[in-house]
């Protein structure tokens, strides 16, 4: 999709398709107004007939709207105006573009800048229609067995602006936007793509592309005998099973000077979870093949912020592996050590993410990070606790948890914040090892953010729990959302912007 701009009169445009605004009790938003009286009260006799009450999300396609030179002008509801917020904004973003691209009209002309969304500044505005626009317009067909009949005919989104000097802000914010949700877009690629294609080799080979692609990136892989030698014994522990060998991928986008502490983003990547010989219940198992989506959101924002070009260190680490049950597999009871030195009893094969990412928290102090943020599908709990709207954040840093609530509420990717007191350590102290890997059903998303916090105690650092957020399961309408690609991707802006 391309998008740009213009600042002419909209009712003069050569464009197939207008987006318009309608705010509740038949309130025209400026280009309305312009457009009503161009067709000489067209407009608004339309809206005396009641189809549409300007209430939010609500549509209403027009044809051949009189003087207006585009054959079609959609009209959206944009609720009270009175009471106008982000979140409804962006939604109806997202019921334009579905109606957009049920139309035939290749080019369209979207005036929707100009509605009243709180404080947000074109910029946001123009990022969210962008991000929106794009996620109404993705769909995953390469494991179709013949392209898919139909697609949507829309080649091109402009944004009237109102006044021609905004024209540089908005361009700039596209931009932006564009790289985001190209990032976006390759997190959703990878995560839907199913475990006997997306194995822990095919991770590594779309790193080493995302290297070749941009020349910012470096990508190294660490084989299993690499993790022997560095003592990675929990890691290990989870792959055991499988025929898949596993990989620690580590991408490293250099876009400060070479000695400039990076940021650290390790994506849990479990390309297919069984649960190992604590095997998971069979009917929803089909699902585990977004076990992963840690690691694709990973692969995502790096791939974003080297599009961006983001003059800033970043390293991208992934922890991939296939939980499988075999006669080689771990089995409950099991004591590991890890490469801290630390060791685990695995009283739950099931548990293995942590098991992943301990090592890989502990492999990354390496890189003398400024923080760590880990990013896991890693509790059921989380999704009981906080349901599929907010990412559970946990974090032994005050400052590193509020900038990443700052920038999930400006994108609306948003996070709720979860204790990891020390008096839930109790729950994972082992009677044979220095912990066990699960603390029982009580508050189980906040005892494995406590797990992992005991292998992050010399670095700033946050743990991102996405199993609520990271995909949906339902019917037709399945698939990895992307989460938190967009979050990452705000904050490591944010701290690039500090410097």
């Amino acid at each position: 999709m391309e998008y740009g701009t213009k600042a002419g009169i909209p009712s003069k445009t050569r464009t197939q398709c207008i987006v318009v605004g309608i705010y509740e009790d038949n309130q025209l938003s400026p280009t309305a107004k312009l457009l009503d009286k161009a067709s000489k009260g067209h407009i608004r006799k339309v809206l005396r007939r009641g189809d549409i009450q300007g209430k939010a999300n609500q549509t209403l396609l027009l044809h051949d709207v009189p003087n207006v030179n585009s054959p079609r002008v959609l009209l959206v509801g944009l609720g009270n105006i009175d009471t106008a917020d982000d979140h409804r904004f962006a939604s109806v973003t997202m019921a334009a573009i579905s109606q957009i691209k049920k139309i035939s009209a290749k080019n369209t002309l979207c005036c929707l800048l100009e509605a009243e969304v709180g404080e947000k500044d074109l910029a946001w505005k123009t990022t969210c229609m962008v991000e929106r626009f794009e996620a109404g317009l993705y769909s995953f067909t390469d494991m179709k067995g013949k392209p898919p009949e139909s697609t949507p005919a829309i080649e091109s989104i402009d944004f009237q602006l109102a006044d021609k000097a905004d024209q540089d802000e908005v361009s700039a914010a596209i931009t932006q936007a564009k790289a985001l949700t190209i990032g976006i877009a390759a997190a959703k690629d990878v995560a839907n793509t199913p475990a006997n294609i997306c194995t822990p080799a095919y991770l590594a080979t779309a790193a080493i592309q995302l290297g070749k692609d941009y020349d910012s990136i470096t990508t190294t892989i660490l084989e299993e005998k690499d993790m022997e030698k560095l003592g990675m014994g929990a890691f290990l522990s989870v792959s055991l099973g499988s025929d898949e060998p596993a990989k620690l991928i580590i991408m490293q986008h250099k876009g400060a000077k070479p000695r400039a502490k990076p940021h650290v983003i390790v994506g849990k990547g479990v390309t297919f979870d069984s649960g190992g010989i604590s095997l998971k219940p069979g009917g929803t198992m089909y699902e585990m093949i977004y076990d992963m989506c840690g690691a694709a959101s990973v692969l995502g924002t790096m791939k974003a912020i080297a599009e961006q070009q983001l003059p800033m260190n970043v390293v991208g680490v992934i922890a991939a592996a296939e939980n499988m049950p075999s006669g080689k597999a771990s089995r409950p009871g099991d004591i590991v050590k890890t490469m801290s030195g630390q060791t685990v009893e695995i009283l739950n094969t099931d548990a293995e993410g942590r098991l992943l990412l301990c090592d890989a928290l502990t492999y990354v102090e390496k890189f003398n990070p400024v923080t760590v943020i880990d990013i896991a599908t890693l509790t059921g709990a989380c999704l009981i606790a906080l349901g599929t709207h907010a990412t559970g954040l946990f974090s032994n840093a005050d400052e590193v948890a509020n900038n990443l609530i700052n920038a999930g509420n400006n994108t609306l990717d948003r996070v709720w914040r979860l204790p990891i007191w020390e008096e839930y350590q109790t729950q994972i102290k082992s009677a044979f090892a220095d912990m066990q890997n699960v603390g029982g059903r009580d508050a189980g998303s906040i005892t494995a953010a406590c797990f992992l916090a005991r292998y992050t105690k010399k670095y700033r650092w946050a743990h991102l729990d996405i199993a609520g957020t990271a995909y949906k399961w339902a019917g037709l309408n399945k698939g990895a959302t992307g989460r938190p690609v967009t979050l990452l991707t705000q904050y490591l802006n944010d701290r690039a912007n500090e410097n």
